[in-house]
This record gives C-alpha cells, structure tokens and sequence, in this order.
C-alpha cells in the first residue's frame, strides 16, 4: 500500500473514505482535514437545512464534505484563499447550490447577528481563536442553542507548564506553537465565559499518527518538495505523539 492510498480508512473514517485523496492532497492547506471534521461532527448535530459557517475552510474540501455528508447550507470563508477559487471547487464538486464562497477576515465577519446554527473551524481557530475575547465576538453570528465545533493543533501539556517550546517543535514551528493549547486549555477558557456550554474538548485518539500519515502521503504526492515534508516527518517522529495532537472542541451557546 502507499502512503496515498493510507489515507482511504473506511474502518475509522468511512465518510472521509469516499473521497479521492489526491483531491484532498491537491486542495491541501493543513493535515487531514475531512478526518479531523468526521471525528469532530461526531460531537455535533447536524441537520439539513442547517446554516453552517466553515470558518477558516481555506481550499474548500471542508465546505463540500459538510453540504454533501450533512445537507447543511454552508457559508464557507476564508482570509487566505480568494472567493473565486472556492467557488470553481464547489462548482466542480457539484455543491455550489449549498456552498456560498466568502473572502473575510476572521474579525470582521460580515454576516448577521445570530444567523447561523453551527459553526465549524477546521485547522484555523489557532490563528485567530486564542484571544480571551474571540469566542464571545463569535458567539453574536451564532443563533442561542447553537454549536461551536473546532479542530485545532494541540499540545498534551502547556508550553508555559514545559518552560519552553520543545526544541524539536521549535526548531521547525517557532512561536507558533504558542497557540497549541491542551484541551483542559481550551475548555477553562471557553466556560470562564459562562455564553457556551462546552460538551466536548479532548485530545483526537490518533491525531499524531494522522498527520503523520498525512506527510507521508504528502512526501509521496509532491516529491518537489520533499525536503518540506521530510522536516515534518522527522519532527513528528521524534515527538512520537509525547506532545503533538490535534484538539477536538465542542460548545453549545446558552
């Protein structure tokens, strides 16, 4: 098997399993993105006709996953990414009827006050969520009752309870790293707010070991830049999943 083809695991993500992996590897902006969103949607309820706000979707293959698997109306922006280059995804993934492309910055959102039912952030919240005072902004475009779900590079301990960066980390993340926070992390800030009933935040099971899988097919996928993933590989490896995972968050607003 290759390191592409590693990455059709119907036995742990059997929606993620029905997509191409090369189309994910070219639309690719941050590690496995559909798995971090079907372990995250378990933790959420999503209903069809929902209006979701995919914030931060970058290429897109979140945004077509969320109106295919769900049949939710999906608002899908992105800072970094034009609006035009979304929509040719969602136009040739057949979903441009349920996905509306926005180019926004992630402060200055231009929706409506409590227009969504759920909002979802996949590999983004990290740089621009961490503020004290992000999540109650974001809270006034989510209708009451609605969810918060996001999926966040994550540490296993804090960096100020380590001291440091790690160096391996460093050496390749810099200061970065400070936004990765431990679940318990993410909660306490959330519930200090008292807007939001957090009803997940949890270290994915296998969040290292993903994205490891993810370089690798990376490697494989674009060998031009090779050098690129192998420092990915390495620092992953000597981590050896002691420190790096993703976070999997979850709230309700009250």
């Amino acid at each position: 098997m290759t390191a592409i083809e590693d990455l059709v695991r119907p036995e742990r993500y059997p929606l993620s399993s029905t997509y191409d992996p090369v189309w994910l590897l070219d639309l690719e902006m941050g590690p496995n993105p559909l798995w971090m969103l079907e372990d995250l949607a378990r933790e959420l309820e999503l209903r069809p006709g929902m209006r979701v706000l995919d914030l931060g979707c970058g290429k897109g293959a979140t945004s077509v996953f969320l109106a295919r698997e769900f049949g939710v109306q999906v608002v899908a922006a992105d800072w970094w990414i034009a609006a035009e280059d979304t929509a040719a995804v969602f136009s040739e993934a057949g979903v441009a009827d349920r996905v509306t492309a926005v180019h926004t910055e992630a402060h200055a959102l231009p929706f409506p006050e409590e227009h969504f039912d759920a909002i979802v952030s996949i590999d983004a919240f990290e740089y621009f969520g961490t503020a004290d005072s992000y999540l109650p902004y974001l809270l006034r475009f989510l209708r009451p009752g609605g969810q918060v779900g996001v999926a966040t590079p994550a540490m296993a301990r804090e960096v100020r309870e380590l001291g440091a960066i790690p160096a391996h980390i460093e050496r390749l993340f810099g200061w970065e790293a400070m936004a990765w926070h431990t679940p318990q992390w993410w909660r306490f800030q959330w519930e200090t707010t008292k807007l939001v009933d957090v009803t997940c935040a949890r270290l994915q099971e296998h969040g290292w070991r993903d994205w490891l899988a993810w370089e690798l097919a990376l490697a494989e996928h674009r060998p031009q830049n090779l050098a690129e993933h192998q420092a990915r590989i390495e620092v992953l490896t000597i981590d050896g999943g002691e420190l790096l995972s993703f976070a999997i968050l979850a709230a309700r607003k009250r």
